[in-house]
């Protein structure tokens, strides 16, 4: 459960901050970009994401190495 947590967690630091770096410089990466819906909202989008890895750093931080 913590190795999953933890890659959760990336995936969502990644997202994150490409999000970022697609409103900031207008590359075309990230997922976030593909969601019309976040057009307006990109930016709160990818901190939230950013908000949301760093919880679930802290969500596998405080889980034991055997899995219980």
């Amino acid at each position: 459960m913590k190795r999953l947590l933890e890659l959760l967690g990336f995936l969502a630091l990644a997202q994150g901050v490409l999000g970022l770096v697609h409103e900031f410089t207008h590359w075309r990466v990230g997922v976030l970009r593909r969601l019309a819906f976040l057009d307006a909202y990109g930016v709160y989008a990818s901190v939230a994401l950013i908000v949301l890895a760093c919880a679930l750093f802290a969500a596998a931080g405080s889980r034991r190495a055997g899995g219980g």
